[in-house]
């Protein structure tokens, strides 16, 4: 069975659909609040010429998600598979935001849940690479199970490169069903 990178994944919260073209002024709409970006190594994503560097990005990796509320039909952020490794058995989940108005909502976790449910029919591991001033995803990665294995530099989509973590969940020890 092949991993499809782009399902549409749901819960009674959340739906992560497949990212489409026509989703940047919307979701533009979300990613134009600096408060997002304050701990993310890009700090000037929330600028739209910055931004559509990053929307390129998702698009061509075939792998991202617009993340909807599933009770308001809001639209309330990104995620997105990238840099799957059939060989070595894992795929990245990541370049993820979400609007303010649901953090410490729990919609996060549930997000990452949905991901790493669907990519464990698949890969042994999951990877993530967080900048390393970004306290809130580090602790939020943290939260559901996932291990810091390393420190390097990486260059995200048409940026410089600058300091990451990277975690790492393996399937073996990941329990929480969607």
């Amino acid at each position: 069975m092949q991993f499809n990178l782009q399902p549409t994944l749901e819960n009674e919260n959340v739906i992560l659909k497949p990212l489409q073209t026509e989703d940047f002024e919307a979701l533009y709409q979300v990613a134009s609040d600096p408060k997002i970006w304050e701990q993310h190594p890009n700090k000037n994503r929330y600028q739209r010429d910055v931004f559509a560097i990053y929307f390129e990005g998702a698009i061509e990796s075939k792998g991202a998600f617009l993340i909807v509320d599933n009770t308001t039909n809001e639209i309330s952020g990104c995620s997105r598979y990238y840099d799957l490794n059939e060989i070595e058995n894992y795929v990245l989940i990541g370049y993820t935001f979400i609007s303010t108005k649901y953090w410490g909502k729990k919609i996060n976790t549930q997000i990452k849940n949905l991901m790493l449910y669907h990519a464990f029919q698949f890969v042994n591991k999951v990877y993530f690479h967080i900048g390393a001033n970004n306290k809130r995803s580090q602790i939020a990665i943290g939260n559901i199970g996932a291990t810091k294995t390393r420190e390097f530099e990486v260059a995200y989509y048409g940026e410089p490169e600058l300091l990451n973590y990277e975690y790492v969940i393996e399937k073996n020890s990941f329990f929480e069903p969607p």
